[in-house]
C-alpha cells in the first residue's frame, strides 16, 4: 500500500481505550496487540486495559470541557453501563448519589462509590440539617442541599474518569470500595515540546425549566360552597354574597365564567369593596421562576520538558439559579508538579484549591418554609404579585403579607429573607516520590490530605409560619482526612513470562467536628446574631473520628502477553470494630485472555477476542461508635441524652464477594467493538439496625444480619461507520440490566413479612421481603375484587380502605441504556446524547396534594356534573358477598381527597421511565493557519445544550426523583421536589 494512503485511523474500543493504527497494519498480528491503552486502576496504579481481568471504563476529559456542569457527576450521566447517578432534585449544587451495578446494602447511604482523586481517597461525607423532607406541621426547618466535598471537584481540570465496578477492580482499596470506585486523574501538563502552552475556557449557559405539572386554570378556589340561591359561588371573607370561602387552599371553586365577586385586594389587605372579576392568573407559579444564568471562565498554564512537567489552572464559576436569589460562586484552584530528580528519583506534586459561597441555597421538603410548599398551595385566582410587597405596611420584618393562610409563608419571603448561606472551602492533594532501585525494584510514599471547613448560616424573620419570632443558626464543620501509604514495586521478565508484585501499607486517618449554635427566637428585629438570641442554645461536638491500618499486595503474571492473572490480598485493621474482630483480611483474583492472539484468529474481519473473569471477597467496616453506649449531649447546656440505640460490642465486618465474568471484541477492522459483562454480587452479614422492645430502655439495636444478591448483565458498543477525511461518524451505546433479591432476613423477622428499612412521609414504606428486592416500596393500596374493580364503601360512597400495606412497586428501574453520536464534518464537530430508563415507580407527596385540591388537569373530571358530586368507578361489596355497581353520588371535593389521600399510596405513585435527550453540541474549529496570526493553536467556538428534551409519563417535574431526608438521597419519593433545568450555553476554547 502506497504511504500516500496511509491514514491514521482513531479507533475506539470497548468505550475504554482509543487505538492509534495505520491502515497498513490491518492484517499484521500486532495489530490488536498495540491496543495498549493505559488506565489507571486501585491505588493509582497504571494498567493495560488488556491485562484486565475486570472492567475498567475509562471517561476522558472532553465529556467534561464540552458540557459544562455545575457537578462534574452530572457529565457522566448514560456514558457508562452500570452507574447511576442520582439527585434529589433540590438547587444548583446538585449533590449525586453515585452508585454502581444496583443496591447492595439495607442502608441507603451504604451504596455509594468511592471516589478517588489521584491516587487518594475522599471521605465523601455530607452533613446534612437534621430534618426530613416531609416536615409539614412539625414547627422546625427542613433539608438544603448545601453539597458535599465532591461539588468542589472542577470539571475543567480533570484529565480522566476510570470506573471501577466490581469488587474486584477496587479490591485494594478497601471496604470503602465495596461499591466500586470512580478514580479521577487530573491535568499535569505532560509533554516533551518544552513550550509554555495556555488554554482559556469560557462558558455562558441559561437555564430554564425543563417540565412542569398539569396546572388547570379553569376552575378556582373554593370548596363547591353555595350561595343562598343554590349557586357555586366565592368570597374573600363573609360578603353580601355568602360566608367566607377564601380561607381554604383547595381549587373546588367556581368555573370563570365571566362572574364577578368580593376577592382580595392587595392595595386594601382584604376584602374588595366591590365585586371584582373572577379570573386566572395562568402566570402566578410559572411567573416566579427566573433565567437562571451560569457563567464560567477557566484560564490554565502549562509546560513539560524531558524532566519536568506543571500545570496550573485558576476557575471562577458564578451560578444564578432559577429561583430568585439562590445560587452559588466557585472558585478552583489547581498546581501539578512531576519532577525527575535524577534517574532513579522522580517527585510529583497535586494541589487543588476549591471555595465554595453562597449567600441563599433554596430548601426543598415539603414544609411551609419552601417554595415547594408555596406552589403546592398557590391558587388559580391569586395574583403572584399580590405578595411581592413581603412585608404589611409599617410591619417591615415583622408581620408578613400572606392573605389566605398563615401556615403559607410569602413566596418572596422565602426567597429573599429566608436564607440559608455556605461558605465552603476544600484542599485536596498529594505528594508522592518514587525511586526506582533498578530495572526491576521501586518504592513509592504518597501522602494525601482533604480539608474540608464549611460555615453555615440559617436566618428565618419573624411572622415566619414555623418562626414567628425569628431563628438564626451557625454551624462549623470541619472534615479532615489523612492518607499515607507505601507501595514496593518488582518487575521481571522470564522469556515469555513477566511477572510484577507490588506490596504495601497505608494508614487512613478521619476526623469530623461539627458545632452548631442556635438562636430559637430574635431579641431585635432582623438582627441575625446569636448575641441577640431570645434562647440559645449550644450542641457541644461529640467525635467522630475513625482510623484504618492496611497492608495489601498485588501479583501480576503474564504469558506472551496472552493470558494475564492477578491475585490481590488485603488486611485491614479497623478501629470501628471490637478488637477481636478488627481484622479482616480479604482476597481477589482475575485473569483475562487474548483469543484471537492465541489462536491467532486476528485478520481483516475479525481483530479483537478477549475473554476475562475475576472473584473477589471484600470486608465492609461499620461507621464508628457502635460498640459502646455513648451519650448526646441534648439543647440544654451541662445535659445530655441516654443513647435510644442500644450498641453491639461484638460487632463483624459485613462481608461482600464479587464475581463477574465477560468478553470484548472488535470487528470490521475495529470499526465495531462490542463488550458484555455478568456479575453476582453477595454482600451478608451487614451492619444494620433493628428496632427492640420498648422496656429494655432502647428503641433500636445494631446487629449483624441479613444477605442481598444482586446479579446484572452491562453491555457496551463503541462503531465508527464511517471514516474520511473530511467526515467521521462515531456512535457509542450501553445497555445495564441489574436484579436484586434478598435472600435472608434478621431472625427476629423470621416470623414477620417484612423488615421496614425506613420510612418517608410516615405512609411509605421501604420494606425488606425474604425473596423481594431492595427498593421495594409499600404503602395503602385501593382494595379491588377478584376482578381488579375498585371497592367502594356503600355508606360513604368513598374508596374502602385497606387494613395492611401492599407492595406498590420499585424504586429502581428494570433496565437503563445511554446512546452517544458524535459526527466530524471538516472543521464541525456535531454531537447529542440520549439515556433513559425503562420501570421504576415512585411516590409523588405533590402530586397528592395538588389532586387533592383540585389543582391539577386530571382533577376537572367530573367538574360539570350536575350539583357538584361524582360517582367512583367501581363496585360496592354486598351482604352475600356479591358485587353490585357502585352508584353513590359524592361531592367532588370529598372524592378527590379521599381518592389521592396522602396514604393513598397506589393513587400517587407513577412509572419513571423516561427518555432525555441528555445534551447536544455544535462546534466549529478555525483552521490553524486562520488563527495562526493570532498567536494561537486552536480556537473553538461552541453551542451546546443539556436536558434538552424529555419524554416520561411521570406527572410531576423530573422522573429521575428523589428526596432530601437530612442527607440522605431516598430514590423513590417526591417530597417538595423543586424543578429541573434546561440548559443552553455557549462556549469558547482557545489555546495559545
Amino acid at each position: 500500500m502506497r504511504k500516500e494512503t496511509q491514514k491514521l485511523l482513531v479507533l475506539s474500543l470497548l468505550g475504554l481505550f482509543s487505538v492509534s493504527l495505520t491502515a497498513q497494519q490491518k492484517v499484521k498480528k500486532d495489530t490488536v496487540r498495540g491496543l495498549d491503552e493505559v488506565v489507571v486502576t486501585a491505588l493509582g496504579i497504571k494498567r493495560q486495559d488488556k491485562s484486565l481481568g475486570y472492567v475498567a471504563e475509562k471517561v476522558g476529559s472532553e465529556i467534561f470541557e464540552n458540557i459544562q456542569n455545575n457537578n462534574w457527576a452530572q457529565g457522566l450521566e448514560g456514558r457508562v453501563a452500570g452507574l447511576k447517578i442520582q439527585t434529589a432534585g433540590a438547587g444548583p449544587l446538585s449533590s449525586s448519589r453515585i452508585t454502581l451495578r444496583g443496591e447492595k446494602s439495607f442502608s441507603l447511604d451504604g451504596n455509594y462509590a468511592l471516589i478517588v482523586v489521584d491516587g487518594v481517597p475522599l471521605s465523601n461525607s455530607t452533613t446534612g440539617t437534621g430534618t426530613a423532607a416531609y416536615g409539614a406541621g412539625t414547627g422546625g426547618d427542613l433539608p438544603i442541599d448545601l453539597g458535599n466535598g465532591l461539588n468542589s471537584i472542577n470539571p475543567d481540570d480533570i484529565e480522566s474518569i476510570t470506573v471501577l465496578k466490581g469488587a474486584s477492580a477496587a479490591a485494594l482499596y478497601g471496604s470503602r470500595a465495596a461499591n466500586g470506585a470512580l478514580m479521577i486523574t487530573t491535568k499535569s501538563g505532560r509533554g516533551k515540546d518544552g513550550k509554555i502552552r495556555v488554554s482559556f475556557n469560557s462558558s455562558l449557559s441559561y437555564d430554564s425549566v425543563l417540565k412542569w405539572p398539569d396546572y388547570q386554570y379553569e376552575y378556582g378556589q373554593g370548596t363547591q360552597a353555595k350561595n343562598s340561591a343554590g349557586e357555586f359561588f366565592y368570597s374573600y371573607g363573609a360578603s353580601p354574597d355568602g360566608v367566607s370561602t377564601g380561607g381554604t387552599s383547595s381549587a373546588f371553586g367556581p368555573k370563570f365564567n365571566g362572574q364577578y365577586y368580593f376577592q382580595y385586594d392587595p392595595n386594601l389587605l382584604g376584602q374588595s369593596a366591590e365585586r371584582q372579576l373572577w379570573r386566572p392568573y395562568k402566570d402566578n407559579v410559572k411567573g416566579f421562576w427566573e433565567t437562571g444564568v451560569t457563567s464560567s471562565n477557566n484560564v490554565s498554564v502549562e509546560s513539560s520538558t524531558e524532566k519536568t512537567s506543571f500545570r496550573a489552572s485558576l476557575t471562577y464559576l458564578d451560578n444564578k439559579w432559577m429561583m430568585p436569589n439562590t445560587g452559588f460562586d466557585r472558585f478552583n484552584g489547581a498546581f501539578s508538579l512531576d519532577h525527575k530528580v535524577t534517574d532513579k528519583l522522580k517527585i510529583s506534586a497535586r494541589f487543588n484549591y476549591a471555595n465554595t459561597k453562597s449567600d441563599n441555597l433554596p430548601a426543598t421538603g415539603y414544609n411551609n418554609q419552601s417554595i415547594s410548599y408555596f406552589m403546592i398551595f398557590q391558587n388559580p385566582n391569586v395574583d403572584l404579585a399580590w405578595y411581592q410587597p413581603i412585608w404589611k405596611p409599617g410591619q417591615d420584618e415583622i408581620d408578613q403579607i400572606h392573605p389566605f393562610s398563615s401556615f403559607i409563608d410569602n413566596p418572596y419571603l422565602i426567597a429573599y429573607q429566608m436564607l440559608n448561606g455556605v461558605q465552603k472551602k476544600m484542599i485536596t492533594g498529594n505528594l508522592s516520590a518514587t525511586y526506582d532501585f533498578n530495572k526491576n525494584f521501586s518504592l513509592m510514599f504518597r501522602s494525601g490530605i482533604e480539608m474540608l471547613n464549611e460555615k453555615r448560616t440559617t436566618k428565618r424573620p419573624y411572622s415566619s409560619a414555623n418562626y414567628l419570632k425569628g431563628f438564626y443558626r451557625e454551624q462549623y464543620i470541619k472534615n479532615n482526612e489523612f492518607n499515607n501509604d507505601v507501595l514496593f514495586t518488582f518487575k521481571k521478565d522470564f522469556n515469555k513470562f513477566n511477572i510484577t508484585a507490588n506490596a504495601g501499607a497505608s494508614i487512613r486517618y478521619n476526623e469530623y467536628v461539627m458545632n452548631d449554635y442556635r438562636a430559637e427566637g430574635l431579641k431585635v428585629v432582623g438582627d441575625y446574631s446569636l448575641n441577640n438570641a431570645i434562647s440559645l442554645i449550644t450542641k457541644v461536638p461529640k467525635p467522630n473520628d475513625q482510623q484504618t491500618n492496611s497492608v495489601y499486595g498485588l501479583v501480576s503474571a503474564n504469558y506472551d502477553n496472552l493470558v494475564f492473572l492477578d491475585v490481590t490480598g488485603r488486611n485491614d485493621w479497623s478501629s470501628t470494630l471490637p478488637v477481636q474482630y478488627r481484622s479482616f483480611f480479604y482476597p481477589s483474583v482475575s485473569t483475562s485472555v487474548i483469543l484471537s492472539d492465541l489462536f491467532k484468529l486476528s485478520g481483516p474481519a475479525f481483530n479483537y477476542w478477549k475473554l476475562r473473569a475475576s472473584w473477589a471477597k471484600v470486608g465492609v467496616a461499620g461507621l464508628p461508635y457502635q460498640l459502646d453506649k455513648y451519650y448526646t449531649p441534648s439543647d440544654f447546656v451541662g445535659s445530655v441524652l441516654t443513647p435510644g440505640t442500644y450498641p453491639n460490642p461484638l460487632l463483624k465486618p459485613e462481608d461482600n464477594t464479587n464475581i463477574e465474568a465477560g468478553m470484548d471484541f472488535s470487528v470490521l477492522k475495529n470499526r465495531l467493538s462490542y463488550n458484555v459483562t455478568l456479575y453476582q454480587n453477595d454482600t451478608e452479614n451487614q451492619i444494620i439496625t433493628i428496632p427492640t422492645l420498648l422496656e429494655s430502655g432502647y428503641s433500636n439495636r445494631i446487629i449483624n444480619a441479613g444477605k442481598v444478591r444482586n446479579r446484572g448483565v452491562e453491555m457496551s458498543m463503541n462503531a465508527a461507520p464511517f471514516k474520511t477525511k473530511n467526515f467521521s461518524w462515531n456512535i457509542s451505546a450501553n445497555w445495564t440490566l441489574n436484579r436484586n433479591k434478598i435472600l435472608t432476613l434478621p431472625d427476629e423477622f423470621a416470623g414477620e413479612s417484612y423488615y421496614t428499612i425506613s420510612t418517608v412521609a410516615g405512609v411509605l414504606y421501604y420494606n425488606a421481603t425474604v425473596g423481594g428486592s431492595l427498593g421495594d416500596l409499600y404503602g395503602f393500596k385501593l382494595v379491588r375484587n377478584a376482578n381488579g374493580d375498585v371497592v367502594y364503601d356503600p355508606a360513604t360512597g368513598l374508596p374502602a380502605r385497606p387494613d395492611r400495606v401492599e407492595k406498590v412497586g420499585n424504586a429502581f428501574p428494570k433496565w437503563r441504556a445511554g446512546f452517544q453520536n458524535d459526527f466530524k464534518i471538516k472543521n464541525w464537530q456535531i454531537s447529542f446524547s440520549f439515556d433513559g430508563q425503562y420501570g421504576g415507580v415512585a411516590y409523588s407527596q405533590t402530586h397528592h396534594k395538588m389532586s387533592e385540591q383540585g389543582k391539577l388537569g386530571h382533577t376537572l373530571m367530573g367538574r360539570d356534573n350536575p350539583g357538584g358530586t361524582i360517582v367512583g368507578q367501581g363496585v360496592i361489596l354486598n351482604a352475600d358477598g356479591t358485587y353490585t355497581a357502585n352508584t353513590k353520588a359524592v361531592g367532588l371535593a370529598a372524592y378527590y381527597a379521599d381518592y389521592y389521600r396522602r396514604a393513598n399510596v397506589e393513587t400517587n405513585t407513577f412509572d419513571t421511565s423516561f427518555i432525555k435527550l441528555r445534551d447536544a453540541r455544535i462546534a466549529y474549529s478555525f483552521s490553524k493557519e486562520l488563527i495562526a496570526p493570532l498567536k494561537l493553536t486552536e480556537l473553538t467556538l461552541a453551542v451546546f445544550g443539556k436536558n434538552l428534551w424529555m419524554w416520561t409519563k411521570f406527572p410531576m417535574f423530573d422522573p429521575e426523583v428523589a428526596a432530601l431526608n437530612d442527607s440522605t438521597i431516598t430514590p423513590g419519593a417526591e417530597i417538595g421536589q423543586l424543578p429541573s433545568a434546561r440548559t443552553v450555553g455557549f462556549q469558547v476554547n482557545l489555546k495559545f
